[in-house]
C-alpha cells in the first residue's frame, strides 16, 4: 500500500484543520447532539439565521423551524437518530428555516452522522436555495403568478372596477418591489391622463414630479407605442423626455404597459424602482398579465353597467307604455266628449265655448304628450323608409339657422352617401330635439355640429341590452350631433335618457325630448349614445341601420277621402263603456247604423245573425276574453266582404297586428276624433272594394 504524506504528518493539529474547514464551508453547519441540542454552527450559519454562536449554541434545532411543522420536524429527526445515514441535498422536499427576526428562508439540507468520542452527533449543511439564480427567477415567477391569481380572484369577486383600481398598483408594488406603481386612465377627449389607482412607498413623490400627459413624457411613449416599454436606466434613455426631478428621487428604472379595451388604448399602468437594470422580460409578462385582467375587470364592469342600464330603461318603458295605453283610453273619452260639446248649438257663441276650446287644446298636449312616453317606450308606429341623411342634415341645418340664436354656427360634415332605413318624420324629430337641447346649453352662443358616416358595425360596448332582432353584420350610420356647451356630469348622462328628467328650470322642459330619442333609436333597430364631460360640451350619436341596398319599401297606402255611405253598418266592440259610448255618437253623427258589444263574446251571436254588418270596429284588447285580432278572424271567416278596423291605446299592439294581419285591415290609435275615425272607415272600405 502506498503512502501518502497527511495533513498530520505534516504537522497539522487535527482539530484546527477541523474548526478551519467548519469556519470556510460555504453552507450553514450546524452540529447537533443526539436530543436535538445545536454543539456547534459556523459564520455561515450565523449570517443565514442571524443567531450568534453565543445565542444559538445549546438550543434545540426544532427552534428553527416554524411552528406548523416543528411537531413533524422533531418526529423526524428522532426517526433519523434510530438509523443515521448520509442523506445528501436535493433528496427530499425543500424545507423553510426560521431566522431570528421571525423571517422564513427556503432551505436544503444535507445530513451526515458523526461520532466524537464515541458520542452520536449529525452534521447538517443548510444551504438557502434562494441563493442560486434559477431558483431566484423561479422563485420570483411563482410570486408573480400567485399574485395574478390573487388579482384575478379579486376581478372576479368585485363589482367595483375601482376596487381593482385601488388593488391592481398594491400587488404590482409588493410583487416587484418598486418605488411606485401607478394606473392611468385616459380622459374623455383622449388629451389627459388621470391616476385611477396608485401604491408604493415613493408614490406621492412621483406623482407630484412625473407629468401624466398624454402628449409627452413615459406615458405618453407607452401611448404611442401601444406596447410595454422598458427603461434599465432612466438616466441613459433617450426615446422619450424623463423629467429630471424623477432622476432627481432615485428613480432609475421604468416600466409601462398599455391598458386595452376591445383593441381600443384606454390607459397605461407604470412602475418606477431605484435599481437600475431590476426590471426584464419577466417583470414586463407580469404587468402584461396585471393589465389584461384590469382591462378585463373594467370591460366587464361597463358592459355590466350598460346591461343594467339598458335593462333599466326597459322597465321603465314597460311602465310608461302602459300608462300611456290607459291614458289614451282616457283621452278618447275627452276629447270625443269635448267634440261633441263643441258642436253642440247651445255652446256657441257663448262663454262655455271657450273654456271647451282651451280644455280641447291641453287634451290635444295630452296626447302629444302620450306619444313621447310611446315613443320612449317603442311603442309608437313607424313607418320606415330610405332616408339620404345627407339631404335631411342639410335641410335641418337650413331651418335651424333661420330659428337658432345667431350666435350658435351651424357645421355640417356627411362623409359619403349614407341611406339609412328609417321613419324619416321621427328621424327629424329625433334630431331637432338634440338639437334644442344643444341650444339650451348653449345659452351664450357656441357652435353646433352636425356629422354623419358609415361604420361597419356597432362598437361592442353599445350592444349590451340591444333589442334581439336587431342587425349585427349589417352596417351603420352614425349620426353626430355636437355642441360646445356646457356638457353633462357623469350623474346628468346616466339619467339623460330617462323620461320626465330634465336640468333645466320649472316650465322650461318636460325632459322627454332624450327620451324619445332613444325610444326611436331602439326601436329602429340602433342605438344612440352620448359623450360628454362637464365644460367641454355633449356628443349625441345615433346610430341607424344602413338601408339595404335591395330592399324595397313597402307601398304606402294613400289615405281615402272620408265619403262614407248612409246608413253604414258598423259593429263597435269596445269594453271601456265611456269609450264606447264616444265612438257611438261619432258613429251617429257619420250617418252609421252602430250596434255595440262590450266583448268579442258578446259580439259572436251577432255576428252570427242573418243581417249582415259591413264593417267590424273592435279594440285589440278585450279585457280577460277573446282578442279584438281574434274576433277579426272569426267575423271574417263568416263573411270575407266585411271589413275590419282594429283600435288601440296601445301601439305596440297595433304595430303586431299589422305585421300578421290581411293587407285589407285597417288600424285606428287612440285617441282619435271624429274626422279620423272617418278618414279610417272609408280607408278600410276602399281596401275591401279592391
Amino acid at each position: 500500500m502506498n503512502e501518502h504524506p497527511s495533513a498530520f504528518r505534516m504537522g497539522v493539529d487535527e482539530q484546527s484543520l477541523f474548526r478551519s474547514l467548519h469556519s470556510a464551508y460555504p453552507d450553514a453547519l450546524l452540529i447537533v447532539d443526539a436530543s436535538g441540542a445545536i454543539v456547534l454552527i459556523n459564520e455561515a450559519a450565523e449570517k443565514l439565521l442571524g443567531y450568534s454562536d453565543v445565542e444559538i449554541v445549546g438550543m434545540n434545532v426544532d427552534r428553527l423551524v416554524p411552528d406548523v411543522s416543528r411537531a413533524r420536524h422533531a418526529s423526524y429527526r428522532r426517526a433519523y437518530g434510530e438509523s443515521p445515514r448520509a442523506r445528501p441535498m436535493g433528496t427530499q422536499m425543500d424545507l423553510v428555516a426560521l431566522c431570528k427576526d421571525g423571517s422564513e428562508v427556503m432551505v436544503e439540507i444535507a445530513l451526515s452522522p458523526l461520532t466524537v468520542k464515541g458520542i452520536p452527533l449529525v452534521v447538517a449543511a443548510i444551504r438557502d436555495v434562494g441563493m442560486y439564480p434559477r431558483v431566484k427567477q423561479a422563485l420570483l415567477r411563482a410570486r408573480y403568478a400567485e399574485t395574478l391569481a390573487q388579482i384575478g380572484r379579486d376581478a372576479v369577486d368585485s363589482r367595483d372596477p375601482q376596487a381593482l383600481l385601488d388593488r391592481a398598483p398594491i400587488a404590482a408594488a409588493d410583487a416587484l418591489d418598486a418605488a411606485a406603481a401607478v394606473v392611468l386612465l385616459l380622459s374623455t377627449d383622449r388629451s389627459a391622463l388621470r391616476v385611477a389607482g396608485g401604491a408604493g412607498h415613493a408614490l406621492e413623490s412621483v406623482a407630484r414630479v412625473a407629468a401624466w400627459s398624454a402628449t409627452t413624457g413615459p406615458a405618453a411613449f407607452v401611448l404611442a407605442q401601444g406596447e410595454p416599454v422598458l427603461t434599465t436606466d432612466l438616466s441613459t434613455e433617450r426615446r422619450f423626455e424623463v423629467p429630471p426631478a424623477l432622476l432627481g428621487l432615485g428613480i432609475r428604472s421604468m416600466l409601462g404597459v398599455p391598458l386595452f379595451d376591445r383593441g381600443r388604448q384606454i390607459g397605461v399602468i407604470q412602475v418606477f424602482s431605484t435599481q437600475a437594470d431590476r426590471l426584464g422580460d419577466d417583470e414586463t409578462r407580469f404587468m402584461q398579465s396585471l393589465s389584461n385582467l384590469v382591462a378585463s375587470a373594467l370591460q366587464r364592469a361597463q358592459s355590466e353597467e350598460a346591461l343594467n342600464h339598458a335593462q333599466r330603461l326597459e322597465s321603465v318603458g314597460q311602465l310608461t307604455g302602459g300608462i300611456a295605453h290607459d291614458f289614451n283610453n282616457l283621452l278618447t273619452v275627452i276629447q270625443g266628449n269635448l267634440q261633441v260639446l263643441q258642436e253642440m248649438p247651445s255652446h256657441a257663441d257663448t262663454p262655455s265655448q271657450g273654456l271647451i276650446d282651451a280644455a280641447t287644446r291641453a287634451a290635444k298636449r295630452g296626447a302629444e304628450l302620450t306619444g313621447k312616453l310611446l315613443a320612449f317606450s317603442r311603442r309608437q308606429v313607424l313607418k320606415p323608409s330610405e332616408v339620404d341623411v345627407s339631404s335631411m342634415l342639410h335641410s335641418l341645418s337650413n331651418m335651424l339657422h333661420r330659428t337658432l340664436d345667431q350666435r350658435i354656427k351651424i357645421d355640417v360634415e356627411v362623409t359619403g352617401s349614407p341611406v339609412v332605413q328609417a321613419d324619416a318624420g321621427q328621424l327629424e324629430s329625433a334630431l331637432l330635439n338634440i338639437a334644442i337641447n344643444a341650444r339650451d346649453a348653449m345659452l351664450e352662443g357656441g357652435r353646433l355640429r352636425f356629422s354623419c358616416r358609415t361604420i361597419a358595425h356597432l362598437p361592442e360596448d353599445l350592444r349590451p341590452g340591444l333589442d334581439e332582432n336587431a342587425p349585427s353584420s349589417v352596417p351603420f350610420v352614425a349620426i353626430t350631433v355636437q355642441d360646445s356647451g356646457t356638457g353633462m356630469t357623469e350623474a346628468v348622462k346616466e339619467r339623460a335618457f330617462e323620461p320626465f328628467f330634465t336640468t333645466k328650470g320649472a316650465g322650461r322642459g318636460t325632459g322627454l325630448g332624450l327620451s324619445t330619442v332613444y325610444g326611436f333609436a331602439r326601436q329602429s333597430k340602433g342605438t344612440v349614445a352620448i359623450d360628454s364631460t362637464p365644460g367641454n360640451g355633449t356628443a349625441v350619436t345615433l346610430y341607424i341601420p344602413c338601408a339595404e341596398a335591395s330592399g324595397a319599401n313597402p307601398p304606402v297606402k294613400e289615405a281615402a277621402a272620408a265619403v262614407l255611405p248612409l246608413g253604414l253598418k258598423v259593429l263597435v266592440v269596445e269594453d271601456d263603456p265611456e269609450v264606447r259610448r264616444v265612438v257611438e255618437a261619432f258613429l251617429d253623427a257619420l250617418g252609421c247604423e252602430t250596434t255595440t258589444s262590450r266583448s268579442a263574446e258578446e259580439a259572436i251571436p251577432r255576428l252570427l245573425q242573418d243581417r249582415p254588418f259591413d264593417v267590424l270596429l273592435s279594440d285589440i284588447s278585450l279585457g280577460a276574453g277573446m282578442r279584438g285580432t281574434e274576433l277579426a278572424v272569426f267575423a271574417q271567416q263568416r263573411n270575407p266582404t266585411l271589413a275590419i278596423l282594429l283600435m288601440s291605446g296601445f301601439s305596440s299592439e297595433l304595430l303586431e297586428a299589422d305585421r300578421s294581419s290581411p293587407a285589407s285591415w285597417e288600424f285606428l290609435g287612440k285617441p282619435f276624433s271624429r274626422e279620423e275615425l272617418g278618414t279610417a272607415l272609408a280607408g278600410v272600405l276602399a281596401n275591401r272594394a279592391c
